[in-house]
């Protein structure tokens, strides 16, 4: 899925598209005038800037904004919301926020109003000012919902941003849901319908509900082509090619995006150019063309200076992280590594941003209208008072009834609430599968640990920890049996762990602990037990009679220091030092490992 500031972009393009008819609707609304102005700006809204902020249309509004005084107070807002658009396209953000508020408050045309809220909402998330893009979203839900004075086009661009922006924050069936609403309500027409197809596909390939997506994927390609919307076109099969290098096709991936690749060359959307590089560099390595993939990703690398740590830029470190390393590379590949966990770290958190901001708002939402049920309820109370003044007995039940009805509706809100916050908590700190720290909070409680140990001068130790041959597992007996080891192998690893050990998922099959106050000797004797409970934990569950083994590898805080990522490295290292001497077994770097150690039974026959 194309990550926000890469959606914001295209859904700024689409917005585009929209200011001819919506300038036609606005002109017609106004008594005819020959005023220089007015045919300036009929002109920028008709034909200098719908398809792109062009120098023509740069230059209009130049003049337009000194000639503005000669311009109705309604025909100014149109103005105001050309320059506002033209701002965020140029990121001055700060002027697109002041001219949208200025729209927001004096315009009396609920059309421009709601063109104007849409525009904020992609703002704001271009901004990564995620909470507030919810929380405008919402105001702009209801403006849609009670459709006074909307046209089908504005509520049709309406529900395409809120599905987009509901799909960044993973809540697919929110944005399934508005983006079905198009179509329910007939609000697609002709000219438009390719991004309404875009964003309906979108929302059910990030469900991951794929069944029958083909067909809605040929169908939108079609429509695209057919509205000469390349740009949608190519974004639907990027989709496409996505889902066949899912399915294990990445030969029919390839073709799909070589064919396509001139027309995507030909818009120049880079960020569009950066997916396709990424998908091809995936799909190139899959095949075994390690110098096309490479090719690929460096290409993915240079479209996509615009943001460094969309998903296509992570995809495309770590496939030169992989290809580096296949090579025997080793510089090359610890470099890009380094860059793909940084910009994979960056693509994590801005997810998690969204939906932290996204649950926010929700939670909001839900206090306020819990408030308003208070007071109305509060009301109520005052009402019965008054009323029931002559039976001073009955009055005073009937008020101790309401008020325990209130405070009980209040704790159990309040409870609600409450639960729902711990709970998104937890997931944001837990791996949904395993439930041990996932890689985030794995990363933050490990930099801590490191830096008491580094105050207090103790020892600490870091243990890498990756399955043996663990896709062959997955390929033979699918991936719920897959889930299940991996389970297990975490249950295994439990069983030695201390209470102020840190351990977390880093990704796939691969592992990380901490080990505070633990010397090199301490963390490989540990490591091997742990090593030898994963190997036998097939023996003792006769539901899953799966083998599987592990490879370690172990740095510490004597040669790589308290720098959490010198750690990982070193680590690192060592664990694909194991993978080549045979995998089942701990190591440690060729230069760190104890020369007796080295010699040693418990290592070296792991």
């Amino acid at each position: 899925m194309p990550n926000s500031g890469t959606r914001c972009r295209w859904l700024l393009i689409s917005l585009i598209g929209s200011l001819a008819l919506f300038a036609g609707m606005a002109c017609a609304t106004e008594p005819a005038t020959t005023n220089e102005s007015e045919v300036l700006l009929q002109q920028a809204e008709t034909q200098a800037c719908p398809t792109a902020l062009t120098k023509q249309c740069v230059s209009l509004l130049r003049r337009l904004d000194s000639m503005a005084d000669q311009l109705s107070p309604e025909r100014r807002q149109h103005l105001r919301y050309l320059q506002a658009w033209q701002a965020v396209l140029g990121g001055d953000y700060q002027k697109s926020d002041a001219l949208i508020d200025g729209i927001l408050s004096h315009s009396q045309d609920p059309n421009l109003s709601l063109q104007a809220a849409i525009l904020q909402v992609n703002s704001l998330s271009e901004q990564s000012r995620f909470e507030e893009a919810f929380r405008q979203l919402s105001r702009l839900i209801v403006s849609l919902q009670d459709g006074v004075g909307i046209t089908p086009r504005m509520r049709e661009k309406g529900f395409v941003v809120a599905s987009s922006l509901y799909a960044d924050a993973g809540q697919y069936e929110l944005a399934s849901y508005y983006a079905n609403e198009i179509f329910r309500q007939g609000l697609a027409i002709d000219g438009y319908t390719c991004v309404d197809d875009h964003a309906r596909i979108a929302a059910l390939f990030g469900s991951g509900q794929w069944e029958g997506i083909e067909s809605l994927m040929a169908q939108g390609i079609e429509v695209c082509i057919k509205e000469g919307n390349s740009l949608y076109a190519n974004g639907i099969r990027y989709f496409a090619a996505k889902l066949d290098v899912s399915r294990g096709h990445p030969e029919q991936a390839i073709a799909l995006l070589r064919k396509n690749y001139p027309a995507a060359e030909r818009d120049g959307y880079a960020p569009q150019l950066a997916q396709f590089n990424a998908l091809l560099a995936a799909a190139y390595y899959e095949t075994g063309q390690l110098q096309l993939a490479r090719e690929s990703a460096l290409a993915a690398v240079t479209h996509g200076t615009h943001n460094h740590y969309a998903e296509s830029i992570g995809t495309a470190y770590r496939i030169l992280y992989l290809g580096a390393k296949q090579q025997g590379d080793v510089a090359s590949a610890l470099a890009y590594h380094e860059r793909y966990m940084t910009a994979d770290k960056g693509y994590l958190d801005e997810l998690s941003a969204k939906a932290l901001a996204f649950q926010t708002v929700q939670q909001q939402v839900a206090a306020k209208k819990l408030q308003i049920d208070t007071l109305n309820k509060q009301n109520r109370i005052l009402q019965l008072q008054q009323s029931l003044d002559r039976s001073a007995s009955e009055t005073n039940r009937l008020y101790i009834i309401l008020l325990l009805t209130v405070l009980g509706f209040i704790a159990f809100w309040t409870y609600r609430i409450k639960r729902s916050q711990l709970r998104f908590m937890k997931l944001a700190r837990r791996d949904g599968l395993t439930g041990i720290f996932n890689r985030q909070h794995f990363v933050s409680s490990a930099e801590l640990q490191l830096q008491y140990c580094r105050k207090s001068s103790r020892q600490a130790c870091l243990v890498l920890i990756d399955l043996d041959h663990f896709k062959v597992v997955n390929d033979t007996h699918g991936h719920a049996v897959g889930d299940r080891v991996l389970k297990r192998a975490v249950a295994a690893c439990q069983k030695h762990l201390r209470s102020t050990d840190i351990f977390g998922r880093l990704g796939g099959e691969e592992f990380g602990i901490v080990l505070p106050e633990c010397t090199l000797e301490q963390a490989l004797g540990r490591a091997e037990q742990i090593r030898a409970a994963i190997a036998d934990a097939a023996g003792s569950d006769d539901s899953l009679a799966v083998a599987v083994s592990a490879s370690f590898g172990v740095a510490t805080i004597e040669r790589s220091g308290y720098d959490l990522r010198k750690l990982l490295i070193d680590a690192d290292d060592g664990l694909y030092r194991a993978k080549r001497e045979g995998r089942n077994r701990v190591r440690v770097c060729d230069d760190a490992q104890p020369r007796e150690r080295v010699a040693g039974v418990a290592v070296e026959n792991a």
